[in-house]
C-alpha cells in the first residue's frame, strides 16, 4: 500500500476491494486445508503491507490482526457459508441452488481419497461451530430465528 495513506484508508481498501476478490464465490467453497493456507498467506501479506511489516519482523498473525482490528478472513467465510445454509434450509424443493446443494452425482469416481461434497462439509461446519447435528440440520436452518440464534454463538466480529 502506499505511505501517503492512512491507516484506516487502507482497511477501507482491504474491506472493500480485497476481502470481495479474495472470497468471491464462497458460499459453495469446500475448504481443504490447502485452500485454508493459501487464503490465509494471501489475506497475511495484505494485512503485512498495511501494517507495514514484512516476514523478517517476525510478528505474529494474530498480533497483527488484533492491531488492524480486522476478522480473521477463514472466520467471516464459514459465517457466510452458514448464514447460506439458512437460505437453502428455507427454500421450497425444485430451486436450482438447493437441488445442486443435495445432489448426489451418479457414477463411479476416480482412485484415491474421497472427495468432500459440499452438503457433508457444510454439515461438518454446522456441527463443529453451532453443536447442530448433521441429520437435524436442514430442519434447524428451515427456522429463521432459531437459525440466526445459533449464527449469534459465532465469535463476534472486532469493531462491532
Amino acid at each position: 500500500m502506499r505511505k501517503e495513506l492512512s491507516r484506516k484508508a487502507e482497511l477501507s481498501i482491504y474491506r472493500s476491494i480485497y476481502v470481495p476478490i479474495l472470497t468471491y464465490g464462497h458460499q459453495r467453497w469446500v475448504m481443504t486445508e490447502r485452500m485454508r493456507s493459501r487464503l490465509q498467506a494471501a489475506k497475511m501479506s495484505l494485512h503485512r503491507k498495511v501494517a507495514r511489516l514484512n516476514l523478517r519482523d517476525r510478528v505474529r498473525s494474530s498480533d497483527t490482526r488484533e492491531e488492524l482490528g480486522v476478522e480473521p478472513l477463514l472466520l467471516h467465510i464459514e459465517r457466510s457459508q452458514l448464514g447460506w445454509l439458512g437460505h437453502l434450509g428455507r427454500m421450497s424443493s425444485g430451486h436450482l441452488p438447493l437441488e445442486v446443494f443435495q445432489t448426489c452425482p451418479p457414477g463411479r469416481r476416480p482412485c484415491g481419497w474421497p472427495r468432500t461434497r459440499g452438503k457433508h462439509y457444510i454439515s461438518r461446519l454446522a456441527w463443529e461451530w453451532l453443536g447442530v447435528p448433521p441429520e437435524e440440520l436442514m430442519k434447524v436452518a428451515g427456522e429463521r430465528a432459531v437459525w440466526a440464534s445459533f449464527l449469534k454463538l459465532l465469535p463476534p466480529r472486532p469493531g462491532l
